[in-house]
């Protein structure tokens, strides 16, 4: 949040554009404008830290662009017990903010009281005045002597009399100001913090707002108080002036109008994309942006408090750590929980205690005031509650802060009150063990049944803690079932997901006299819940390794998930192929054919990868092996990967059906990561058979699935890259993309690094930034090529590549390129990678001047796309035809090409496409006759970037806002304008606008 003294915003350059709203907040900003055109007040609320000051000034700063008057009160808790601090304030303020040139003098003869109600006083500005102070500006030189003296008191410019000041001139003096400052212009008054408005202040504004003209829109910043009067026992009575209080002790509601008269507009919490979008923003580490929202609800102030303390500390947090929390991060949370008072505090903790707190639950508990005081916490947004009493903590940082500063005696209190009451024997063992804190096998026995209990009814999160608790409340001289039960408690956190308790489960059982094959399953509880983060835990293998040794299937399982860590962190598919197949053989030669299975299926994943002819093969014995023994899961398991490699070949059908009969099984049984991989596939195979609005509901679902499961949502937020693409927004695809690539980077997972700078790379290049996408997918390439990968089909960055490279004017390399992967698409028979190559082919046959064969190849590309079931590629090639047929100088043809491609793209629901595709192709301006065939040569000359461009800079747009609306940076537009001039021969943006017209 930012603190904002009293005075005017920074003054900005005439004519400029407006800021970006702040991360989330798009959409409330232009209702908050929205508000204020139709009824001139507004007031912002919600809870401190949620934003709404930041909200004010995005508001405060385009209203300042668009050249209105903003003023900016900001008050503060101590304002409250002076009377009249925020008035003067708000004079001083206006003082600062419009200055009358030139001197204004009169003075006023011996003996006359002069308009401060002082003897031989001067008119500031002439003889005699003050030679500073708010009546120095001249602002205020038109009001009626009176008023201008109640002004001077209040300001204390002039000593205050006997019996203070004319409550009513200082009322109308106010008000006057006010008036005359909109009669200059537009004004928008923020006030922030209207909560600590003092009484006085409260009564002038609401006054002088009363008479204001419509022009003076006003905007209100409030942070609900939940628990009564805090004001004190000095705050004077509005009315009351200093030396003279009003009733002490008299709280006040500061209400600047009606309240019928503006719109109430809530901040609300940001969700947890946009919490991931804030931590980059503020160049913060992303990856742990699902936990990072948990931990402070959506408060942007908590989660980058949260954010720091994890960048600040000494080793990378990892998925399974708990999350690292500076003193900051906690004492943000008790500043929240510190307005409760004691007893309030009381019952959230009981609440934060509880499995499934509810306010009856906390009154039975202990709690008679629990409805009470629950509400009041609501108020403050310190908790949610539902119409049937259930509630939530707004942030997980506040229960944990509640549990962590309290002591164990009231932790152990307050968890037997709870047994006692709840409804469920399996929540009532877990309070009853959560009280004592001396282990106890009949106990510990209790909450093993108990986890068998979560088990059965499919609720693993609740599985995983309780396993743990068992384990850790056997008694310690019963080392080997307290053994047992650990590995069992971190193989119940691997199926749920919880990366936190199965390294709890880990680190507590490898500090004991473990067994070598106890360390090894514990371990690997561990890696299975890493996700993309395998890079930080070499020395989990490494142990694991040794612990396996004679061990022929803990071997197995070792080998399988190395093979994973050796293609996903270390990009070697080769080393993870040989990894793959030793697990294979050593899981074959004991007869565990579920680990077999899997890993014949990373060796079936790498041997694609490596275009070998023993992919499918390999993956056949795979599937083979599943139908003997049901695999756990989908994720890594060969039925999936059969329908990976069925969206390689381009039989989305088969893939999306086969996907969607999976659906209800794993919804029903299956992981969270299962689901997140599913949901992830699903995407992706919609976005190339153009559903798009099924990519892009599939790819949210598999987003908020991670983030709500902490994993890191670099593959998720690939998806949501090529969704958006389809059938999005290029804006939001270029973020996503952005976002995987720095998530991936965190994670050192280079499988999913190359796929977003490939998703990346593509949005750049049809947006026309050339520059940027040339340097994206050339890192691409190298980093396909240091990973040997040779199968073109996995990831189809050539064709993107070979374009860039002409658009770049390396047409030879875009060729060499092209011969290059060709010879290997045949030989694999990827079909639909040739026709990505034909399409860059028939570029670069235009280019060198063959556009009789480019137009005959991309004709015949196009039936082909729409043959193989992609009609976003085959609305591509046709608009690559209608380019092609504008360089033939047939203008119909183009127009008949472009009306092909938009047809396609409306089918499928391309927005994005559907936008470029009903854009005026070059030559062909609006207002433009088309009886002919040939398009003026120069213009001709452009490419659907440059014209867009040129058009927009034509229409008078600056370099700023066509590189916001083009999604290319500042620099970008620079450089492709210098050679738009130089192709059209103009030098100003004058005589590119007539070159322009038709």
């Amino acid at each position: 949040m930012t603190t904002v003294p009293h005075g005017p915003l920074p003054p900005r350059a005439p004519g400029a554009a407006g800021p970006p709203a702040p991360v989330g907040r798009e959409e409330l900003l232009a209702r908050l404008e929205s508000v204020l055109h139709a009824r001139g007040r507004a007031l912002l609320t919600g809870p401190a830290g949620v934003g709404k000051t930041e909200v004010a000034l995005a508001a405060a700063a385009r209203a300042e662009s668009r050249g209105e008057t903003v003023l900016w009160l900001a008050a503060l808790p101590a304002d409250r017990a002076i009377p009249g601090a925020a008035a003067a304030a708000l004079v001083a303020s206006v003082a600062t903010t419009v200055t009358r040139p030139g001197p204004r003098a009169e003075t006023v003869p011996a003996g006359e009281d002069g308009p401060a109600g002082l003897p031989g006083a001067a008119v500031p500005g002439g003889p005699g005045a003050l030679p500073s102070g708010v009546f120095a500006s001249g602002v205020f030189d038109d009001l009626p002597g009176p008023q201008r003296t109640a002004v001077a008191m209040l300001c204390r410019e002039a000593p205050i009399q006997q019996g203070g000041w004319d409550p009513i001139a200082l009322r109308l003096g106010i008000a006057r100001i006010l008036r005359t400052l909109t009669s200059r212009g537009p004004v928008l008054l923020v006030v922030d913090g209207a909560e600590f408005l003092d009484p006085d202040s409260t009564d002038l504004l609401r006054f002088a707002l009363h008479l204001a003209p419509p022009s003076l829109r006003v905007i209100a910043v409030e942070t609900p108080e939940p628990y009564g009067d805090t004001h004190g026992a000095d705050a004077p009575e509005p009315g009351g002036a200093p030396g003279h209080p009003g009733r002490a002790g008299a709280g006040h509601t500061a209400h600047l109008w009606v309240p019928s008269e503006a719109d109430l507009l809530l901040v609300p919490p940001l969700q947890a994309d946009e919490i991931a979008e804030l931590l980059i923003h503020h160049r913060l580490p992303s990856r742990m942006a699902g936990r990072i929202h948990r931990a402070s609800g959506g408060n942007p102030r908590l989660a980058l408090a949260v954010g720091r303390s994890l960048a600040d500390a000494r080793t990378p947090v990892h998925h399974a750590e708990a999350l690292t929390l500076s003193g900051r991060a906690r004492d943000l949370a008790r500043q929240l929980l510190g307005a409760a008072p004691p007893p309030v505090r009381a019952t959230l903790l009981l609440a934060a205690l509880a499995l499934r707190p509810s306010a009856t639950l906390v009154r039975r508990a202990g709690r008679p005031n629990a409805e009470a005081d629950l509400a009041a916490a609501e108020r403050a947004g310190l908790v949610s509650l539902a119409e049937d009493g259930s509630l939530a903590f707004t942030a997980g940082l506040l229960p944990s802060t509640l549990v962590h500063d309290a002591c164990w005696a009231e932790r152990s209190a307050g968890h037997a009150a709870l047994a006692e009451v709840v409804d469920d024997p399996v929540e009532a063992v877990r309070h009853r063990a959560l009280a004592s804190d001396r282990p106890d096998e009949e106990l510990a026995a209790e909450v093993t049944a108990a986890t068998e209990a979560a088990r059965r009814r499919g609720n693993n999160a609740l599985a995983a803690e309780l396993a743990l608790l068992a384990a850790e409340s056997t008694p310690g001289r019963d080392g080997a079932r307290r053994i047992a039960r650990l590995v069992d408690a971190a193989e119940e956190a691997a199926r749920a997901a919880r990366a936190d308790l199965a390294m709890r489960a880990a680190t507590d059982l490898l500090a004991r006299d473990a067994s070598p094959t106890d360390r090894v399953r514990a371990r690997l509880a561990v890696l299975d819940t890493a996700g993309q983060g395998l890079t930080d835990l070499d020395d989990m293998y490494v142990h694991a390794m040794e612990d396996s040794e004679g061990a022929t299937a803990l071997r197995a399982a070792v080998q399988l998930r190395l093979a994973v860590k050796y293609v996903l962190a270390d990009g070697d598919p080769e080393r993870s192929r040989t990894a793959a197949m030793e697990s294979a053989a050593l899981a074959a030669s004991v007869g565990d054919v579920r680990t077999a299975a899997q890993a014949l299926t990373v060796q079936a994943r790498m041997e694609r990868a490596l275009g070998t002819s023993d992919s499918e093969p390999v993956l056949a014995r795979a599937r083979e092996l599943e139908l003997t023994e049901r695999p756990l899961g989908i994720r890594n398991a060969a039925q999936i990967l059969t329908i990976r490699h069925a969206l390689f070949d381009d039989r989305l059908t088969d893939a999306r059906d086969e996907l969607n009969a999976l659906l209800p099984l794993v919804q029903r049984r299956g992981s969270v990561e299962d689901a997140i991989e599913l949901f992830r596939t699903l995407a992706e195979i919609e976005s190339r058979i153009g559903a798009c609005a099924a990519a892009l509901a599939h790819a949210g679902q598999s987003l908020a699935l991670t983030l709500e499961a902490g994993l890191s949502p670099g593959p998720a937020w690939y998806a949501l890259a090529l969704a958006e693409t389809a059938g999005g927004s290029l804006g939001r695809a270029a973020s996503y993309a952005r976002r995987s690539v720095q998530a991936s980077e965190e994670e050192g997972d280079r499988v999913f690094l190359s796929r977003s700078r490939y998703a990346l790379g593509r949005v750049q290049l049809v947006n026309g930034d050339v520059a940027a996408a040339l340097e994206t997918l050339r890192r691409v390439q190298t980093d396909e090529r240091a990973q040997s990968t040779v199968d073109p089909s996995m990831l189809r960055w050539h064709e993107e590549l070979a374009e860039a490279l002409l658009a770049h004017d390396a047409a030879d390399d875009a060729l060499a390129l092209l011969a290059e992967v060709r010879p290997v698409a045949r030989r694999l028979g990827r079909s639909t990678v040739l026709l990505g190559c034909d399409r860059a082919q028939a570029l670069c046959l235009a280019a060198e001047g063959r556009t009789d064969e480019a137009a005959e190849l991309l004709t015949g590309t196009a039936s082909r796309f729409a043959e193989a079931g992609l009609p976003l590629e085959q609305g591509r090639a046709l608009m690559a035809l209608a380019r092609v047929e504008r360089k033939r100088r047939r203008r119909s043809a183009a127009q008949t090409a472009l009306h092909a491609a938009a047809t396609v793209f409306e089918r499928a629901g391309a927005v994005p496409w559907l936008a470029l595709a009903t854009e005026a192709p070059a030559g062909e301006l609006p207002g433009t006759a088309t009886g002919g065939d040939e398009a003026p040569t120069a213009l001709a000359s452009l490419t659907e970037a440059e014209l867009r461009l040129a058009r927009l800079v034509g229409q008078g747009a600056s370099n700023q806002e066509a590189a916001a609306k083009l999604f290319l940076s500042v620099k970008t537009v620079e450089a492709r304008l210098t050679r738009i001039y130089q192709k059209l021969d103009v030098r100003s943006r004058s005589q590119l606008a007539t070159a322009l017209r038709p």
